[in-house]
């Protein structure tokens, strides 16, 4: 997001904007630049306060955007403003062009130059199609209320029946599935068994309502049996590392170097994620095989690349290819899904630490309540990192940690001052990214990053007595020393 900008206020001259009127430039851009923060806050409040303006002057903005555009370009809705069609269809060029002015004023500071974005070695799509979402069109269910799920009811009819639930069902007075239910519908859905119509009621009516710690545990839970199933034996690793990120998140993936310091320390370490469906779908891939990390094409190798590496990665392409579909729904829908938080918590192998990413509050709490439902032990998620644990130690960050079961935060503080920017091609290619890795190429600001990472993934390991933070640094500062690179 776009740091203050300074003056904000609008044209007192009501002719310098509208369709047919002067056109003033110096306007444009003011409009752009509120119009990326609407975007990427969906509240006027908080829009302005990251503008460093007053709430009255964005909304007075904001009016004369939907002039301009002849658009109303957000409604408002009980979770805040929500872009219309129109203005979605903007929202890569505005942000392009907020970067870019960011970029001209702020040499050096932007990470990710709006003209490449998109690197074409590390952003593959993937090779062999998974199968299509497999679906049960299904004739209407019958008119018997929604209050009890009767055993020989066919699948689709316990479906409507938690559809029912959320929505209009019981007079009118929906509430949120509980556990059990959950768990229910999201097996239906991965047996093939539920009709396409329900797929999307049940995961929009959620997104309405808002997804509950206890409708994700159940997603999890069928999730689970699902990839236990293919499976087909129990997994156990040390650390089991979530990585969905998405296709439009073009940060360095460092947490990968990260990884293999903590499979070189000893540990078994179990990468396991997605990119989306489009053209980066493949992006994990890469980079993993650019570090030898075995990239496992079947459930199969999975154990077999444990055992001679320590160290895997799995795509949910290979793990679930229906999970893979359903997380693919985004293309159609444009919102994430209680799925895309379900998924998070999937947690193939048994794993002693499951850590995560989680920038906003409520998808913090959301993942430990919902762990903790599941009757997990021991979890670990970074306050401030984007839907992978990668830790940042330029700023404090906060560990949300379930530790024995109990809740337990810790506050880090900031490790050091951010180092310069290192001089080095535009955009974040393969190239550089491997040679940060090799010692090719030294960045500080990389490396800080990357051992870090490995620390917070040690510290987070539980047994014995465990180590302080500051003992995983010095373990992990040595691992990097040491490191054997490809």
């Amino acid at each position: 997001m776009m740091g203050k900008t300074g003056d904000f206020a609008p044209d007192p001259d009501p002719e310098a904007f509208g369709s047919g009127k002067v056109r003033d430039r110096l306007g444009w851009g003011r409009l752009v630049i509120a119009l990326d923060a609407l975007l990427a806050k969906r509240n006027v409040t908080s829009a302005a306060k990251d503008l460093g303006i007053q709430t009255p002057a964005l909304s007075r903005l904001l009016g004369q955007l939907r002039d301009e555009f002849g658009d109303p370009l957000f409604v408002r809705s009980g979770r805040g403003l929500v872009p219309t069609p129109f203005v979605e269809a903007l929202r890569p060029k505005i942000w392009a062009i907020a970067v870019d002015i960011d970029a001209l004023f702020k040499p050096g500071t932007d990470p990710v130059p709006s003209e490449i974005t998109f690197d074409p070695r590390w952003n593959v799509p993937i090779d062999s199609h998974a199968p299509p979402l497999r679906v049960r069109p299904a004739d209407p269910p019958d008119a018997s209320g929604p209050d009890v799920i009767n055993p020989g009811d066919t699948p689709s009819d316990r479906l409507a029946r938690h559809i029912g639930v959320l929505g209009i069902g019981g007079g009118g007075h929906g509430r949120p599935l509980t556990v059990e239910e959950a768990e229910d519908a999201m097996a239906v859905i991965l047996a093939g068994e539920a009709d396409p119509v329900q797929i999307g009621a049940l995961l929009g009516m959620m997104r309405m309502r808002g997804s509950t710690a206890p409708e994700i545990a159940g997603f999890v839970r069928a999730m689970g049996a699902h990839v236990a199933g293919r499976l087909g034996r129990t997994i156990e690793v040390d650390v089991d590392w979530p990585c969905f990120t998405s296709p439009n998140y073009h940060n360095p993936p460092w947490f990968f170097h990260a990884a293999i310091l903590v499979a070189q320390a000893g540990h078994r370490v179990l990468l396991h994620g997605s990119t989306g469906v489009g053209p980066s779908s493949v992006r994990h891939e890469v980079v993993a095989s650019a570090l030898a990390i075995p990239v496992c094409k079947t459930t199969d190798d999975i154990p077999l690349a444990l055992a001679r590496s320590r160290i895997a990665y799995a795509s949910l392409a290979a793990l679930a290819p229906q999970i893979h579909q359903l997380v693919g729904l985004y293309r159609l829908m444009q919102t994430r899904s209680a799925v895309m938080e379900a998924v998070h918590l999937l947690k193939p192998a048994g794993g002693r630490i499951t850590l995560l990413g989680a920038a906003k509050p409520s998808y913090r709490d959301l993942h430990r309540d919902a762990a903790r439902l599941l009757g997990w032990k021991n979890l670990a998620v970074l306050g401030s990192a984007r839907d992978v644990a990668q830790f940042t130690p330029f700023r404090p960050t906060t560990v949300h940690r379930l530790v024995d079961g109990d809740a337990d935060d810790r506050t880090l503080p900031a490790l050091m001052r951010e180092p310069p920017a290192t001089p080095r091609p535009r955009g974040t290619n393969l190239d550089y990214w491997e040679g940060v890795w090799t010692g090719a190429i030294r960045d500080p600001r990389a490396e800080r990053i990357i051992v870090s990472t490995a620390a917070f993934a040690l510290f987070s390991i539980p047994g014995g007595k465990g180590m302080s933070f500051d003992e995983a640094m010095g373990q992990a500062e040595a691992l990097w020393k040491a490191r054997r690179t490809v």
